[in-house]
């Protein structure tokens, strides 16, 4: 097992990241600035800084965090700047396109130097962090399954089980029982559910579910069905044939328009930057999400909330797997002391003191056993996320590819074109692989 969590941190100092670190602070030390996105992970992130800084008294960790979007506009301007962080938290949406301009160290070599053991990791993680001419940018430290998360309050009013919520299936066709699902827990002014003829698509005081359209990779939009159907983005890591403009992807897509003009599914509207204001505010039953989200949904929600396995379509159920690693920037003024971090970052040592917070699932089993029993003090039940996981088949890896950025850009106005009414899906989305081709040409 093993899930996708992100962040590391120092509880030194909480001074903005404003570059690399140029000069040794007091007593010769050195100081690594260092940076993430997600700050519900940060207490974790404190304590193993506090743990590295105690085996490394020469060494200083300083953090900043920012959002997700003003990060990487950050990370970008400052690498341009050449005002960037030593060592920064990466995704893998993200890398290839840092690393084909030449800003990321190159770690193969210290991990060679060092004997780092990659078998410590969950099975096939490592592997996403190494590039096709054998150089190797990151080391995981956290891995995530995506999930039904509902609120528990709206099924029981629905009439709905926990179990039921388990074993939905889907199709594009007819929806399955999952369209059925989020039917039955979308609501219109009138109080009608979307199973009652007199539901008012038009005037939704509560939609079944509410997907976040801000993903060009659909990782907790419409990859959960998509995939389902034997569809996958293109053949594999770094692979350029894509397949956007197969016909089960476009009619997955097609799905999603049609439940959305039912009332069933929240708007692009209102979802296309985020959907979890939607959810938290009672105007969504539903969403999908990663379990790097537990902590902020089972911790922030003013109401029950549970997660449930995703629905099961027609080869099956699938989540999409993920793991964040932590880079170092090839501008960096000390390197040997930024890898000493990145390197005590994706141990098993740091990595068990992640877990014990139970916020993430680290890259290492011991780390997430202790992540499992944290997340059992604190009565959160996470086997949806961790069921997927161990079970055969049910997961498939986090498209990893080349032109990253550009491909996002294109497919966000394809979606835009279409959830808006502007194109159909098939047009779309056959013209929006055409452009993806090309940039490969």
């Amino acid at each position: 097992m093993a899930l996708v969590g992100t962040l590391a941190i120092i509880a030194v100092q909480f001074a903005p990241c404003e570059g690399t670190s140029e000069a040794k602070g007091a007593a010769g030390q050195v100081t690594i600035k260092y940076v993430l996105w997600d700050a519900n992970q940060l207490p974790a992130y404190q304590k193993v800084a506090e743990n590295f800084t105690a085996k490394n008294p020469g060494i200083k960790i300083e953090i900043s965090q920012l959002g997700w979007n003003d990060y990487w506009a950050g990370l970008q301007t400052d690498m341009v700047g050449g005002n960037a962080p030593d060592v920064f938290t990466n995704h893998l949406a993200k890398y290839p396109d840092f690393a084909s301009k030449g800003q990321l160290i190159d770690l193969a070599p210290y991990v060679k130097k060092d004997g780092v053991d990659l078998s410590v990791y969950m099975p096939g993680l490592a592997g996403l962090w190494a590039t096709k001419d054998g150089k190797r940018f990151g080391l995981p430290k956290d891995w995530d399954t995506i999930a039904i998360v509902y609120n528990a309050d709206m099924l029981k009013e629905a009439g709905l089980t926990v179990t039921e919520a388990n074993v939905l299936t889907w199709n594009a066709k007819d929806g399955g029982s999952f369209e059925k699902f989020i039917a039955v827990l979308s609501v219109d002014k009138n109080g009608k559910n979307g199973l009652d003829p007199a539901f008012d698509p038009k005037n939704v005081v509560r939609y079944g579910i509410a997907l976040n359209h801000n993903d060009d990779r659909g990782q907790g939009q419409f990859s959960p069905l998509a995939v389902s159907t034997g569809w996958m983005y293109t053949d594999g890591l770094y692979d350029a044939n894509y397949h956007f403009d197969d016909p089960r992807f476009i009619e997955t897509i097609d799905w999603m328009v049609r439940v959305t003009k039912k009332g069933f599914m929240a708007p692009y509207e209102l979802t296309a930057n985020d959907a979890n204001p939607l959810f938290t505010a009672k105007q969504a039953a539903t969403t999908f999400d990663g379990s790097w989200m537990i902590g902020y949904y089972s911790g922030s929600s003013p109401f029950p909330v549970g997660y449930a396995k995703l629905p099961v379509g027609p080869v099956g159920r699938k989540s999409m797997t993920n793991g964040l690693a932590d880079s170092i920037w090839k501008g960096t003024k000390h390197p040997d002391e930024a890898w000493r971090w990145v390197k005590y970052l994706s141990s098993v040592e740091a990595e068990t003191t992640v877990g014990t917070f139970g916020v993430v699932f680290p890259a290492v089993e011991a780390g997430v056993k202790e992540a499992l029993a944290a997340f059992g003090a604190k009565k959160i039940n996470v086997n949806a996320f961790t069921e997927e996981a161990t079970a055969k088949g049910e997961t498939f890896v986090y498209p990893v590819v080349d032109n990253g950025v550009k491909i996002g850009d294109i497919m966000r106005q394809s979606f835009d074109a279409i959830f808006l009414g502007k194109v159909t899906a098939d047009a779309g989305l056959k013209d929006a692989n055409k452009k993806i081709l090309a940039l490969f040409k």
